[in-house]
Formats: structure tokens, sequence, C-alpha cells
């Protein structure tokens, strides 16, 4: 039986409290997968998630405050995660800041910036805290949280999608750069996803947007947790610089 078994692995998930994050952070300890939850304002919601992740699956787990649109700020969480649960050899970069859709003439020019900062600049500052580690190890995971709409580009996304295909670069770059070191560098693009925010108004997603989906099915926060077991898994040895959409077909990358 192929099982996935991540003990003795050490994960940090940024935006680790949040809908998609809090499932991700799970999955992970229920594969024994130490586990650094990364928050930027809800301490308490992280640390009652830490605690849980401890208590429930026996890992270890804590809450890491940064703002990782800011270098500074992911060094000092990475010396904290240090400290406290050792040198991380799995980074999920989930955190976004997310603006309403607009025109991009209606668009406010510093939500173009922010939506940077928060994907591309996200994705660079926590490679340069987390990799060098990894690569003297010669082992070890960097998996971002892209999106469909970096493929759709449809209107009112600008902001968004600039920020998400700028990070698709990033990531797709590093993996040439990391894998040397015996380091792979991957992205999962999620679809509309149904997490708690849906389970708890009782809504789900529209129907127009579902008639556009192959399998006719809105994917789950677990869907995408999945997605980052397998490729934190030996079982993904051999996968880097993937865009892996979990939207159930709704994007399909071509060749």
């Amino acid at each position: 039986m192929i099982s996935i078994n991540l003990q003795g692995h050490l994960a940090v998930v940024t935006g680790g409290a949040g809908q998609i994050g809090r499932t991700i952070c799970t999955t992970l300890a229920k594969a024994g997968c130490n586990v650094a939850v990364h928050y930027y304002q809800n301490r308490s919601r992280a640390q009652e998630l830490a605690h849980r992740l401890k208590t429930e699956y026996g890992v270890l787990s804590e809450a890491f405050p940064a703002d990782v649109s800011k270098l500074v700020s992911v060094c000092a969480m990475k010396k904290q995660v240090a400290a406290l649960l050792g040198n991380p050899d799995i980074i999920v970069n989930g955190a976004v800041v997310q603006y309403d859709w607009k025109p991009l003439l209606e668009q406010d020019t510093a939500d173009f910036v922010s939506q940077f900062e928060s994907c591309v600049l996200h994705n660079v500052n926590m490679a340069k805290a987390f990799l060098p580690a990894m690569m003297k190890q010669g082992w070890g995971r960097i998996i971002g949280i892209n999106s469909e709409c970096a493929m759709q580009c449809f209107a009112g996304q600008s902001a968004y999608a600039a920020g998400k295909r700028g990070m698709d670069g990033v990531l797709r770059t590093l993996a040439r750069e990391a894998g040397p070191y015996g380091v792979t560098v991957n992205e999962i693009a999620p679809g509309q996803t149904y997490s708690d925010r849906y389970r708890e108004s009782g809504r789900h997603a529209s129907e127009a947007y579902l008639s556009g989906v192959p399998l006719k099915k809105q994917n789950t926060d677990q869907d995408v947790a999945n997605a980052v077991l397998f490729l934190a898994s030996d079982l993904a040895a051999s996968v880097t610089g993937a865009f892996l959409p979990v939207c159930g077909g709704n994007i399909m990358p071509g060749i």
C-alpha cells in the first residue's frame, strides 16, 4: 500500500490560518509533518490551529507572524521558526491580498502595487529566507498557490492576474535555479474553492461558473490541500516547474 508520510519534515504555510491555508496545514499534519502556521493579523485563529494540530495529530506546531511583502519581516519569522521548530524543508506560499475586481481604468494604481507585493515579493522573500537551508540540505519543496485567473485574464482581473502571472515567472525561474540542489518548485492553481466561508453561509459556486467546468463540480479546500500534499511528498520527486490546475478542468494549460 502506498501512503504519504512526511514525518521528520517541517512546513511553513503562509496564510496558514486562512480559508484554504488551515486545510493545507491540517492535511500536512495528518501526514506527520510539523507545521509552522504563518499569520499576518489573526493571531488567535493561528494559535488555535497550531494547538489543534499538536493535540489531534501529535506534530510540532506554532504560530508565527510576518508581513510576507517585507523581507526583513520574513527573515525575522525565519529566525523564530528555526529557534522553536528547526529549519523548514517545505514552504507553501498561500497568503495573498485580494481587492474587489474592477476594470483597469477604475482599479486604483495602489492595488496593482499591493498585488505585486503579495504575489511576487512574497515568493521572492520566502525563497531568500528559507531556500539556502534547503539547498545546503539537498532536499526541499517550494509550493506556490497561484490561481486559474493567471490563465484566464478576464475583464476586471487585471491587478490580480498581473500579480499571479508575475508570481508564475518567479517560480518557474526558481525551479531551474533550485533544481540542481534537490529542491522542487511548483504551483497549484485553484479555481473557485469551496471552503469554510461557503460552508458557513450555505453558498456554492454560481451555475454560470460551474457550467464551464468540465467536471461540473466545485473544487474544495481539501482538493487543493491534497495537491499540496502530493507535491510535498517524494511521489513528486521528479516534478518541478509545474503549474497544476485544481479547478475541475476549468483551465487546461496547453503544450
